[in-house]
């Protein structure tokens, strides 16, 4: 390694002055040449490297799609496509990974061109210095033999340097991931909030995503009680996602504020903040493990007669016994043992051992059919008892219940009340019950 080669080349060097201080300064010319080489060729391989590294990424992500996705890959016959893609990223992959190949290959002969151009200067040099009696053979001898000693310490400093320009190029790469900050940050003084006991304002003046973006929510107004059920309803990209984004901070209110018994959600810590809300989505969330710890996610500790309990709440106790291991039986990756409605109980099951005060429901039952939601929605019913819930819906009979409803139009409230005041209001609410009960 660099601990015992530079040690080496000041040894040898210091050989050299003593023998004849003549060549030891022509030999000084060169040496700075061969670290700039050296130099050079560690600079090309960084970069070949970092090439190397982000077409092995790419790669990487599109097998992962391409597995993940198989049955989509099938089913409208796009293997060839996929092949041809694979075998592009894998050609970019092989052309960076040969740069570095290449870097290494002509980097030794470089070096080794430079020394052999340098020895044959110095005998010239030095046949010529013994030639007027300068110095003697002997000296040259000795000298000859420590310059070319110093070739191998010089190539092996060489390699070492192209390894160091590896790691680099790769540490470089974690760095940036790691120093990347997240947007959602706790405040300096973040309050702890163990329990919410009045009300929720949501007073949103304009929220985008991005500077450049366009508006997706502006002119909210709304005070939720604590206890009550709201829901939203609107087409596809009104922003009912967006608001209920908001709540456990997933994104910040870019102007206004929401307010959990008056106070500022940004000022209260992160953590306490989302341990008030538990979130039933429509795309379930479930991990490669056993029922048992699906369920208890997030509360690994919780007693088994607390989860049984919870999965009796959920409708989910039946068919987990129907498994031979019950519950502790592997569900697969993405839980691809179970069905929709299956998943979505499991999730709900989840939710109740969370017991947290505020609920999410992010159209929880829309990808299910009848039976599956009669089953989810008994299941939703005990879940929310007691909570005050925040529920998305695409099927209005899911919501009649609801304390208020709120129809969103392009990111505004443009019409709110119970099921039956909107109904009588020949609004954007009846046109949209009208929609959905037509076959009645």
């Amino acid at each position: 390694g660099p601990f015992r080669d530079v040690p080496q080349i000041f040894l040898l060097l210091g050989i050299m002055v003593y023998r004849s201080w003549q060549l030891a300064l022509m030999t000084l010319v060169i040496i700075p040449i061969a670290f700039f080489f050296i130099r050079l060729f560690g600079k090309h391989n960084q970069n070949a490297v970092t090439e190397r590294q982000e077409s092995f990424g790419e790669l990487t992500t599109m097998l992962i799609e391409t597995i993940t996705g198989i049955r989509i890959v099938k089913a409208f016959g796009m293997e060839k496509y996929e092949q041809e893609r694979f075998e592009s990223a894998d050609r970019r992959l092989y052309k960076t990974n040969m740069r570095t190949v290449l870097v290494a290959s002509y980097s030794n002969p470089v070096i080794e061109i430079i020394g052999a151009i340098a020895g044959a200067t110095i005998v010239c040099y030095g046949g010529y210095l013994i030639d007027q009696n300068q110095i003697t053979p002997g000296d040259f001898a000795s000298f000859l033999a420590s310059f070319f000693m110093l070739n191998i310490p010089m190539k092996s400093i060489n390699g070492f340097n192209l390894k160091l320009q590896e790691g680099v190029a790769a540490i470089h790469r974690i760095f940036e991931i790691m120093d990347i900050q997240s947007e959602i940050q706790n405040a300096p003084n973040a309050r702890k909030l163990e329990s919410f006991h009045e009300n929720i304002e949501i007073h949103i003046d304009e929220f985008r995503y991005d500077a450049e973006e366009k508006i997706a929510l502006h002119k909210i107004d709304l005070e939720v009680i604590r206890g009550e059920i709201i829901a939203f309803v609107g087409s596809s990209g009104a922003g009912k996602t967006t608001l209920i984004h908001l709540l456990p901070r997933f994104y910040d209110v870019t102007e206004g504020s929401i307010r959990i018994d008056g106070i500022d959600i940004r000022e209260i810590d992160l953590k306490s903040l989302r341990n008030l809300m538990s979130v039933v989505t429509q795309d379930t969330i479930l991990f490669n493990d056993t029922i048992a710890n699906n369920i208890t996610y997030g509360h690994l500790e919780c007693s088994k007669e607390k989860m049984v309990n919870a999965a009796k709440a959920a409708n989910a106790h039946q068919f987990i016994q129907n498994f031979p291991q019950g519950y502790d039986t592997l569900i697969g990756e993405k839980g691809i043992l179970l069905s929709g409605g299956e998943k979505q109980r499991l999730s709900i099951a989840r939710a109740i051992i969370k017991d947290a005060p505020i609920l999410i429901l992010d159209e929880a039952t829309s990808a299910l059919d009848n039976e599956s939601e009669i089953e989810v929605q008994e299941a939703l019913d005990h879940l929310m008892q007691n909570r005050t819930t925040f529920v998305i819906a695409h099927r209005l009979s899911t919501i009649r219940h609801a304390t208020k409803i709120c129809v969103l139009e392009q990111g505004k409230i443009i019409e709110m009340g119970t099921h039956d005041e909107l109904l009588q209001k020949d609004g954007r609410y009846e046109q949209l019950h009208k929609m959905q009960f037509r076959g009645e």
